[in-house]
């Protein structure tokens, strides 16, 4: 067996592009790749292409972007590739079973959880709200349900104290470039094979909706706190102030509670903004106005007077 694949890669946000980057800088011959259709996006809602397609092109490889997978034409040009092995990193689009029968070793997919814990389309997001202490990469070999094939390699990733998603996204996405050039010398070499996955232990993380950034004031600082760092940098918690929406992107449970009602600004001094929770206290330290900067809580209080405002 070639130490040297050729590989279609399918990807289309940040968190593929070191895979594509670790997979080109180690040999493999890159048939094409496969990301969405351009899209608009942002506030001008200006077409847009993807992170991987742009690196794609940087790295002047093919790049193909078929709304389906289903059609003939699709299923035609992918058989045409003739790739050895297909490699899928958060791509977007669902892999029919005859996608998946093309290539010679089948279809392998980065997951940023520790299967069967986290099946689905948030598992960063989702392993932060839990509180949960570590996550990881999971390289598993597709099947048509959802994240339950079999696995090859699952490399573990402690989540710090105070990470967020960015962060965490950033550390998983480069664990994921450096597992599956492993996982494909691993296999080459014989040294792996495709275990199942745990029977017990599985959870399901679906898509961060919007209104799930709305802050709920009734819940405990912790979870307030675990809310906004999975948030952060999309779709950042919020909460209402004066008829107004107030993100927050930073803070941190308070040392002390001073009490106060749920949503209650109890500090608001000092360059300090203090909300009491359910139980315990919040600490704001960047915050948001729309249609303004993200600011710290001290530049905040410099032009807005917080004394007696309650949150909700």
């Amino acid at each position: 067996m070639p130490s040297r694949l050729r590989i279609a890669y399918a990807g289309t946000p940040e968190f593929a592009v070191p895979a594509l980057d670790a997979l080109h800088a180690a040999g493999h011959g890159i048939a094409a790749v496969l990301t969405q259709p351009d899209r608009p996006a942002g506030r001008g809602q200006g077409v847009k292409a993807s992170a991987v397609k742009r690196r794609g092109v940087e790295l002047g490889l093919t790049v193909l972007q078929p709304a389906a997978l289903r059609t003939p034409e699709a299923l035609a040009l992918l058989a045409g590739l003739e790739a050895d092995l297909m490699v899928v990193a958060a791509y977007g689009l669902i892999l029919p079973q005859q996608v998946l029968d093309l290539p010679r070793l089948g279809c392998w997919n980065i997951h940023a959880s520790l299967l069967p814990r986290w099946r689905g389309a948030a598992p960063i997001q989702r392993a932060l709200l839990a509180g949960d202490a570590a996550t990881g990469i999971t390289i598993m070999q597709m099947d048509a349900g959802l994240d339950t094939g079999p696995m090859l390699l699952a490399r573990e990733v402690p989540i710090g104290p105070r990470e967020d998603s960015g962060s965490l996204h950033d550390r998983l996405a480069a664990t994921g470039a450096e597992a599956i050039v492993a996982t494909i010398e691993d296999r080459l070499a014989g040294r792996i094979v495709a275990r199942p996955q745990p029977a017990e232990g599985a959870t399901y993380a679906p898509k961060i909706r919007k209104e799930e950034a709305l802050m709920n004031w009734n819940a405990t600082a912790e979870e307030i706190d675990r809310q906004v760092r999975a948030f952060n940098p999309w779709p950042v918690a919020e909460t209402r102030w004066d008829g107004r929406q107030l993100r927050v992107w930073e803070a941190e449970p308070a040392d002390t509670w001073p009490g106060g009602v749920a949503g209650q600004v109890v500090v608001a001094g000092n360059g300090r903004i203090v909300v009491a929770a359910g139980r315990g206290a919040l600490e704001l330290r960047r915050v948001q106005i729309a249609g303004r900067k993200p600011v710290s809580a001290a530049e905040f209080l410099n032009a807005h007077a917080l004394d007696g405002v309650r949150f909700g």
